[in-house]
């Protein structure tokens, strides 16, 4: 990159205020009260994201006399589910690619399922009045290189032969370039129905409220510091108290879980954003975009972009971060380099937005695991079940996580339970050097196959063929 280049596009980040765009918000709730004192429930939630949150409010609709408390370390929504995209996908397997190729005699029933997930969604947010900004305006995944554009109509192609193209279309230079106006665009695949785009803060917040006015206790300020055996359930300990709980799930994600034995299944990866400040009636039509459709292109190291209920535009991804040692820290929320690089890149999809500034820049951290979809399991004989691993898809699928961790705490045997993508969990990773070591080096091949045509070497051949990767 040039520097009068570098200086052109780094202008637009210099009054970008380094906190996520949704947070940044004069309506957010105050935090409740922390725990003081000795609590007694019949289910503890651990984790106040989606995956808490969906968890508390789902087992107070299956069971509304089910006395549920929620955790949460800081307050509902600061961490990955607060300053997300707001892509809510149906896809339970971090795309139909992902899941075709670990799952391929489930795979009709894991796209029935998530297309039902993200119905439910859609239905809670009207039941519980959640103001989320809640758009089911579909997704198009964009090619930018001409082999791209051939592995996207082969793909379309596959995916008719084997009958899960529903829903989605073929879209050629001069339709793609109808729906969002780019000179980089070559082709897409519009899937129309399969995503929606929400205020991913708002939707926390909407939760919380909905499990509120439910009966859920929900403290915040009160971090989950150990959990064992106690009597006939478990017992969590907090800085001020302890909670005794006859089941307990865990929707800690990208943090250390509680469970020993399952942290050695997730890394923390840093994924980055920018939002642009409101984009003017002429600015919005100098790129088309009437049908608010999300984005992203088909390379390793994609983007993914998005219009806000203001018309301003989220533009993310790109680098995804692996820390030495995978320590989640406050330290690597920022990253200026990354930062002037998804400047550069934006403003070379869209030059007719020169000019345009950047209000907000932040990254932060998301779990993922070597399968790059949702894993799950029971601890303590049954008493305990967690979900982690959603690899920055977890928007919609951790609705169904949370279905999946109530049926394990129940004993039940229900449809999701059975399928082998529950049943089953990824290779965990090696501990480091090696896992430092072997993510830097997928890292670089996915890096040089963006740059050769698509190309994958040696390294990242061998990694499909045991179904093993790095994603954000």
């Amino acid at each position: 990159m040039a520097p009068s280049a570098m200086n052109r596009w780094t202008k637009s980040l210099s009054e970008a205020e380094p906190v996520p765009y949704w947070l940044d918000d004069p309506g957010r709730p105050h935090p409740e009260p922390a725990l003081t004192g000795t609590e007694t429930c019949d289910l503890l939630v651990v984790g106040g994201g989606y995956s808490g949150l969906w968890s508390a409010l789902i087992a107070k609709e299956r069971e509304p006399q089910r006395d549920v408390v929620l955790l949460e370390g800081r307050e509902v929504g600061w961490a990955a589910s607060g300053r997300n995209g707001g892509f809510c996908d149906a896809s339970l397997t971090h795309g139909l690619p992902n899941g075709l190729a670990r799952w391929p005699q489930e795979i009709q029933q894991l796209q029935e399922l998530g297309a039902r997930n993200l119905d439910e969604i859609e239905k809670a947010v009207a039941r519980h009045e959640l103001d989320c900004e809640f758009e089911r305006t579909g997704e198009i995944d964009v090619a930018r290189e001409p082999y791209q554009a051939r592995e996207l109509r082969e793909w379309y192609e596959e995916t008719e032969r084997r009958g899960l193209s529903e829903g989605t279309e073929f879209l050629d230079t001069e339709a793609l370039r109808e729906e969002v106006d780019s000179p980089t665009f070559l082709a897409g695949l519009y899937d129309r129905r399969g995503v929606a785009m929400v205020n991913p803060a708002k939707l926390v917040w909407g939760l919380k409220r909905a499990c509120l006015r439910l009966g859920v206790r929900v403290y915040e300020r009160t971090p989950a510091l150990g959990l064992k055996p106690y009597g006939a359930g478990m017992a969590v300990t907090t800085p001020y108290g302890r909670v005794r709980a006859r089941r307990v799930a865990l929707g800690t994600n990208v943090f250390p879980s509680l469970l020993r034995r399952v942290r050695p299944y997730t890394v923390p990866v840093y994924d980055y954003a920018l939002m642009t400040e409101p984009l003017s009636a002429d600015r919005l039509a100098s790129i088309g975009w009437k049908n608010r459709q999300g984005l992203g292109d088909s390379a390793n190291q994609f983007h993914y972009f998005r219009l806000s209920a203001d018309n301003r535009i989220l533009w993310g991804g790109y680098d995804a971060v692996y820390p030495y040692g995978g320590r989640v820290r406050a330290e690597y929320d920022e990253r200026p380099e990354t930062y002037a690089r998804l400047a550069g890149h934006f403003f070379t999809c869209f030059p007719q937005l020169e000019g345009v500034r950047f209000t907000h820049a932040w990254g932060g951290a998301i779990d993922t695991c070597s399968r790059f979809s949702a894993f799950f399991g029971t601890a303590h004989q049954g008493k305990v079940a967690y979900a982690a691993g959603y690899t920055g898809l977890g928007v919609g699928a951790t609705r169904f996580g949370a279905e999946v961790m109530l049926d394990l705490l129940a004993g039940e045997r229900t449809e999701r339970t059975e399928l082998e993508m529950v049943r089953r969990k990824p290779l965990p990773f090696p501990p480091e050097p090696f896992a430092w070591t072997g993510i830097a080096l997928t890292k670089w091949s996915l890096a040089r196959a963006d740059t050769h045509h698509g190309h994958r070497n040696l390294w990242l051949r061998t990694m499909d063929r045991l179904g093993l990767g790095f994603d954000s």
